[in-house]
């Protein structure tokens, strides 16, 4: 016998996911866990005996139900099933999977469309901090075909617009987490930043690569890679993440002078693949470190530093651009985010449910 559990594949920006709700899934987090390794294919390098893609981008949860929170209509929770072993981490956010969240919301009843544009204020559960997804809603349903293009995604899909509001230091309780703009790992500036996402900022040229390396070409680097690890590890308790070995946080990008027109380009690891793209909280903190004058984005960043207002602000990454609207106040050499925001699109990839081997978990 197998469990059926009913479950909807979904695409949210560049990643792929199970996307649930709360209800379906057991209330213990460790077997919650292990019916989503099982239902994932996890640990295998191909996840052959489950739906998972066989990539970190392509092996996520969305766990949602109705708001706890005032203020917000749905509670997210990301997880991320790691792919080669037997773990389910709830470390952090995942900015691409909750650009399905509004939509899947409103498509299971959760929230009620409002006119041509619903607002979906989302309670992101793992970091406490709220986003709002502007749904498209022509003639009451969810309208997932457009034109808005994102890169790393072919064709086109309808635009989603996602404010974040509250998501600086929302991981490590600070913008700059260190309490420093800069500090020094191994003989090599760094910058720890987290709006959104903790992220571990160097210089590529510190590793003696130029920053325009193919994701391909960095997996073989063992040598970088080991270096960009070795720091990881030191950065994570200074961000105040604690031990970050079996953590995928924080995410290392490398960054080098833009070469087709953004502000800066990128090269991220999450933390241990190198990104073909770059994850939305990634870019968000990305951004926010362009901002503000004293980061080891200077002199390779191509913005206008400590400069209040909104600015729009391409980041280059592998696959193309990730533009990001940031409103920003500065004051005596402070940054203060106001608030980020972002396009995304969504769609949902096939509705049904689930197998899992009932041995494992009996929904009955």
């Amino acid at each position: 016998m197998l469990t059926a559990i009913p479950a909807t594949l979904m695409r949210g920006g560049t990643s792929k996911g199970l996307f649930f709700d709360k209800s379906a899934l057991p209330e213990d987090e460790g077997l919650r866990d292990r019916v989503l390794l099982a239902a994932m294919g996890s640990p295998d390098i191909r996840q052959i005996d489950g739906v998972g893609g066989a990539h970190p981008l392509t092996s996520k949860v969305a766990v949602i139900s109705p708001s706890s929170r005032d203020g917000a209509d749905v509670d997210y929770l990301f997880l991320q099933v790691v792919v080669d072993k037997k773990e389910v981490s709830d470390s952090q956010n995942c900015g691409n999977i909750l650009a399905g969240v509004g939509p899947w919301a409103i498509d299971h009843g959760l929230v009620e469309c409002a006119g041509e544009v619903t607002p979906v204020r989302i309670h992101m559960v793992n970091t406490a901090s709220i986003a709002v997804a502007h749904v498209p809603t022509p003639n009451g349903v969810v309208e997932y075909e457009g034109h808005a293009r994102i890169d790393g995604v072919p064709g086109t899909a309808s635009p989603i617009l996602i404010d974040f509001i509250d998501v600086a230091g929302a991981s490590c309780g600070a913008l700059f987490p260190t309490g420093k703009l800069r500090d020094t790992i191994d003989g090599v500036d760094i910058t720890c930043i987290d709006n959104g996402m903790p992220v571990v900022l160097l210089r590529a040229s510190d590793f003696g690569i130029t920053g325009a390396e193919t994701p391909g070409e960095l997996e073989q680097n063992t040598n970088l890679k080991e270096r960009v690890e070795a720091i990881r590890l030191k950065a994570g308790p200074m961000m105040r993440l604690g031990d970050v070995a079996d953590k995928t946080v924080p995410k290392m990008t490398l960054i080098s002078p833009p070469a087709g027109g953004g502000i800066i380009s990128t090269r991220s690891f999450i933390p241990h693949r190198a990104h073909e793209a770059i994850g939305v909280l990634g870019a968000v903190s990305v951004a926010a470190a362009c901002l503000a004058l004293g980061s080891v984005t200077d002199g390779i960043a191509a913005v206008k530093t400590n400069a209040s207002g909104v600015q729009r602000l391409n980041i280059e990454h592998p696959s193309g651009f990730f533009t990001v609207e940031m409103d920003v106040q500065t004051a005596a050499g402070s940054l203060a985010i106001k608030r980020s925001a972002l396009l995304r699109t969504a769609r949902p990839l096939m509705r049904g449910e689930v197998l899992i081997p009932s041995t494992l978990w009996s929904a009955r």
